[in-house]
């Protein structure tokens, strides 16, 4: 049991939120990060093979010039090379392979990556892939304690999953359609739709990590808000899902 502990702590980051409340994160390991490699290299090569085949179609009936195929061959290069940054930009810090994966990239500061993070990504993805036929990043990831290579060292990121190993009975947080459901926690309403979302994320993640300390400290931060204490005989646990609740029922009920 002390084993599985140590390993699970040393594959989770601690994200400060916005709220400043601390979240652990699974980062993402090696395996998920080739496999995702793998998923955007395969489109590129379907995406090649296809053109190839048009260009030859094409070719033949129209008697294409070869400069018009040299073009072609450019852009299609030109959008190979900045693949990776242009989708981390555009798309929160994911490419198709990350998506499928459920990985993104993100800073370690807890926010969401710049573009001038994504740029040095990108840059040294020059010395962690090109230069060393990729095992100076894989042997990065592998050994470094928030699965980064040389290039998130570098820019200050990393990744991790987006989506906690957590089942669906952990997550109590289901609409209230309970007409006799009485709020214990009347002024939950001053609470945002967002500190609600905090809630929620905090308790996914004590079921992913097991870290009771975030269940602490999210109860302290919302009991010292609403300016309640938590009722005798409720713990934190069932204090954060009652604030869920009523906040959901009450509303519900005034929209």
């Amino acid at each position: 049991m002390a084993k599985k502990i140590i390993f699970e702590v040393m594959e989770t980051i601690k994200i400060n939120t916005s709220q400043h409340v601390e979240i652990d994160y699974p980062v993402a390991g090696l395996g998920e990060r080739v496999a995702a490699y793998l998923i955007d290299f395969a489109m590129f090569l379907i995406i090649y093979f296809v053109a190839i085949i048009s260009l030859a179609i094409i070719g033949i009936e129209s008697n294409l010039k070869n400069s018009s195929i040299v073009i072609m061959v450019i852009i299609f290069a030109v959008c190979y090379v900045f693949y990776d940054f242009l989708c981390e930009v555009l798309f929160n810090g994911q490419s198709l392979g990350k998506k499928l994966l459920k990985i993104k990239v993100v800073s370690l500061d807890g926010g969401q990556a710049s573009i001038g993070q994504y740029f040095i990504r990108w840059i040294f993805r020059i010395a962690d892939f090109t230069l060393t036929a990729n095992l100076l990043g894989f042997i990065s990831v592998a050994v470094s304690e928030k699965k980064q290579r040389i290039g998130d060292l570098v820019a200050g990121t990393t990744l991790i999953r987006t989506v906690p190993a957590t089942k669906m009975e952990h997550i109590a947080f289901h609409p209230v359609d309970d007409e006799e459901y009485i709020p214990i926690f009347e002024n939950v309403t001053i609470l945002s739709d967002r500190d609600i979302e905090l809630i929620h994320e905090v308790i996914r993640t004590y079921y992913t990590t097991r870290n009771a300390q975030l269940i602490y400290q999210m109860a302290a931060k919302v009991s010292g808000h609403l300016s309640v204490s938590i009722p005798e005989g409720m713990n934190e646990m069932q204090f954060l899902k009652a604030i869920s609740a009523d906040y959901i029922y009450l509303t519900s009920r005034a929209v």
